[in-house]
């Protein structure tokens, strides 16, 4: 059965592979993206794919994105990709507006886009929604506290709406991703191994160890899970919180 698909930060790293994993199976796939030149990029390369630029921080931009994707016909599956890291820091030196950002962005965003998509699942009878948590949840990570409450709010979100939307035949299952194989991990390392004065091997070498499997996630092993909870095979899966991490141990 031919999905249509919305994934939100679509236009590089893990949401674009995903997206173009869904195109590649035959689905209708829209994606946003507030990076435009990313955007341009992955449109062009993909023909049949389209997309709009767009904040899911801002709730109109949000429906503006879903009247764009119209084009698909109701849409069945909604893949919530977008997040950021939010300020670093301890909690009482934390700014006000940083707080209220990561907040907005990373679960205020996916109930937007939620809230947008489930109408077209109920009248259809099916629907599936991925939210992205993180397995920081999991681990806890102190400075991090913005980013960590933001994600814990998204697993709340993702339960909560699996025991409301399952009645409707519409299943909500979230992500929780460990240490990515992208550009977005690679600066992380960089940044901290300039601070630390260590090589950036070193410091790689130090996050692995709190891994099980001593090992970092690529993009496309991400988007294997969420091609699976998006297929028939999933059809009885709901309410999970679903580790993609090789067991995340701990966080430094």
């Amino acid at each position: 059965m031919t999905d249509s698909v919305i994934v939100t930060g679509g236009a590089d790293s893990v949401g674009r592979v995903m997206a173009e994993r869904f195109l590649a199976r035959g689905d209708r796939v829209h994606i946003c993206d507030v990076n435009a030149e990313a955007l341009s990029a992955t449109l062009a390369d993909n023909p049949g794919m389209r997309g709009t630029l767009a904040s899911v921080g801002d709730p109109l931009a949000v429906e503006q994105v879903f009247r764009d994707a119209a084009w698909m016909g109701d849409v069945t599956v909604l893949v919530n990709n977008v997040g950021i890291g939010g300020p670093r820091g301890a909690m009482e030196d934390l700014d006000y507006e940083q707080w209220n950002a990561c907040i907005n962005i990373n679960l205020n965003g996916m109930f937007y886009c939620m809230k947008n998509a489930i109408p077209a699942m109920k009248r259809q009878g099916r629907g599936v929604i991925i939210n992205f948590s993180s397995g920081s949840t999991r681990t806890r990570l102190p400075l991090r506290a913005a980013y960590v409450a933001s994600k814990a709010g998204v697993e709340g979100l993702t339960l909560n709406a699996a025991r409301e939307l399952g009645p409707f035949n519409i299943r909500c299952n979230a992500i929780l991703p460990g240490m990515i194989n992208n550009a977005r991990m690679q600066g992380i390392i960089e940044t901290n191994a300039r601070a630390q004065g260590r090589t950036a091997a070193e410091v790689e070498a130090g996050y692995l160890q709190y891994i099980s499997m001593r090992t970092k996630i690529e993009p496309s092993e991400i988007a294997d899970m969420v091609l699976f909870l998006a297929s028939e095979g999933a059809r009885k899966v709901t309410g999970e919180l679903i580790s993609v991490s090789g067991n995340s141990e701990w966080e430094i």
